[in-house]
């Protein structure tokens, strides 16, 4: 297996990182969701978290040691693991009342929020056609949304996990190029231990023993996820990857239907295609840098 791998080349070899990526992300949204059904929103991303820094700990100390924790963004590194799980932390709450394609769907408009805060605090210049793209993208969330039915306010919880998101793109643009993959990936596993870790006393319940491997699962997939993207970010522009993020909303769409039976109905599809389409064009309608981050909504 691995001398296959390494017989590919860079691109096939980012497309596989990316593909692994998807997958682990999505697995890990499903086994939140059904942790949901029994937890609170806290103890579950705090195990996320903390399951999270201690495979850091285990896998990247003692290759690093030290200059994993060097930085030279202290205050951005810090307001950026924070929004992060913000995010990631609304995002786990909507999958406790919305079906996993809704949930997905709708924090998809996070590529969508970038050009538009990009504009606003990086200065960038978005063309027109990019700004039709950004309100066609929010058109889509209307069908998923369906409000000319009975509206839900849990609906907005993945929009307010996808403008958590984008911030958080947004900072990992503005010193991606400063800052070691490593040790942003540490701090982003760092911030999230440290402020759960005083929250948890208020909302901690005995986890089951039956639930302990979700719970375990849930730090090594998104360790495994992120050191993925790392992977493939080194090995492709981000132009190139940033659609194939939207691979997991496939995958998240089978494993909602399989784990508990949900499917989006025709509305709802159409939606998810329009801002997929839209989300698309609008990654691969400017270049981006090699270590930036992809404008996909991934946790």
């Amino acid at each position: 297996m691995g001398h296959f791998f390494r017989s590919l080349n860079r691109t096939q070899q980012a497309t596989v990182y990316m593909m692994g990526m998807v997958l682990m992300f999505a697995m890990l949204e499903t086994t939140a969701k059904s942790l949901t059904q029994t937890y609170s929103v806290v103890e579950i991303v705090w195990f996320r978290y903390i399951s999270h820094f201690v495979i850091m700990l285990i896998v990247f100390v003692p290759k690093f040691g030290i200059k994993m924790v060097r930085t030279n963004n202290p205050k951005e590194q810090l307001l950026r693991a924070t929004l992060l799980m913000g995010s990631t932390g609304f995002y786990f709450t909507s999958l406790s009342f919305l079906p996993l394609a809704t949930a997905k769907s709708i924090s998809f408009v996070s590529p969508l929020l970038v050009t538009v805060f990009a504009c606003w605090i990086l200065k960038e210049v978005v063309s027109a056609s990019r700004w039709i793209a950004v309100v066609v993208g929010f058109l889509g969330v209307l069908f998923v949304i369906n409000p000319t039915q009975n509206f839900d306010w849990h609906f907005l919880l993945p929009l307010v996990a996808a403008t958590c998101y984008s911030l958080y793109q947004i900072m990992t643009r503005n010193f991606s190029n400063r800052e070691d993959a490593v040790t942003t990936l540490f701090y982003t596993a760092l911030v999230g231990t440290v402020v759960l870790s005083f929250m948890i006393p208020f909302f901690w319940v005995p986890p089951k023993l039956i639930d302990l491997p979700k719970f375990l699962f849930l730090g090594l997939a998104g360790a495994a996820g992120h050191f993925m993207l790392i992977k493939a970010m080194g090995l492709e522009q981000a132009s190139f990857l940033s659609p194939l993020g939207y691979v997991q909303l496939i995958w998240v769409t089978i494993f909602g239907f399989i784990a508990f039976g949900h499917l989006p109905d025709t509305t709802g599809f159409i939606g998810m295609f329009v801002i997929v389409l839209a989300g698309l064009y609008v990654a691969l309608g400017h270049k981006t840098k090699s270590r930036e981050v992809p404008d996909t909504a991934i946790e």
